[in-house]
């Protein structure tokens, strides 16, 4: 068994499929995950066409393993099916709203990261492609989702044809807190980023940018101010379409 201390994003696989057999028996052993009212507020669609690959790989920057691995697998917040059901049985669903896709989402979200740890513990490897949310009107187009429904995260999964090395993490107290929230003093950040900042690759990573701080690196190259609104104009704009929110 995988354990949870060991484990790597994989962006390269083997040549070798996964089976349809051991992915459906994945995906029902991950829906004994927790979910609000028991509804089951999500919905995954599954490719494996090498065209369907390609046209989705420019929602997620044309990163290489969207098309190099075997399956991807979109994770998407549905009160589609659970709204369906209500209207076929005289009842008078309320879920195009804000709120029902926050827990729509969440729902998506505890289904993912639950096949994601069986799937490691299958051998599989796999990668979660935050970009799901910054061009979500691409896959929605690609895959044809209806109202009601919204891609939250995407996985690639295959094979392991590579072993990274294990990526750093905070201390937990870096993110732990006692019966109320404790703020962020200058003290508390550096003695929870010093480590971080020390290591050779992310030192590295602040040269090769030009920048002085690993927080410029985010802040000015990664994940910008500009980037983040014109994606929050999207994103509000695929959730309208999508039937969630009104412009």
């Amino acid at each position: 068994m995988k354990t949870i201390h060991t484990r790597r994003s994989i962006r390269k696989y083997q040549n070798r499929e996964v089976s349809n057999e051991l992915l459906r028996q994945l995906l029902t052993d991950a829906m004994r995950t927790q979910t609000m009212g028991n509804l089951q507020l999500y919905s995954v669609v599954v490719t494996r066409n090498a065209e369907m690959k390609e046209r989705l790989a420019p929602a997620h920057f044309n990163q290489p393993m969207v098309t190099g691995a075997p399956v991807v697998l979109t994770f998407c917040a549905d009160f589609r099916r659970t709204t369906r059901w209500a209207e076929d049985r005289k009842a008078n669903p309320g879920y195009n709203n804000e709120l029902s896709f926050l827990n729509a989402a969440t729902d998506a979200l505890l289904y993912c990261q639950t096949f994601c740890n069986l799937a490691e513990d299958a051998g599989l490897g796999l990668c979660f492609l935050g970009t799901t949310v910054y061009m979500p009107q691409t896959i929605i187009d690609v895959l044809q989702l209806p109202q009601l429904v919204f891609p939250v995260a995407t996985i690639t999964l295959g094979w392991p044809d590579e072993e990274p090395n294990l990526t750093d993490r905070l201390p937990l107290d870096a993110i732990l807190h006692e019966e109320t929230y404790t703020d962020y003093t200058p003290e508390r950040i550096d003695r929870f980023y010093c480590e971080k900042e020390a290591l050779p690759e992310n030192q590295q990573f602040v040269r090769i940018n030009n920048k002085e701080t690993l927080a410029q690196v985010f802040t000015d190259c990664r994940y910008t101010r500009r980037d983040n609104e014109a994606l929050s104009v999207t994103l509000k704009e695929a959730l309208a379409r999508q039937g969630f929110i009104r412009e």
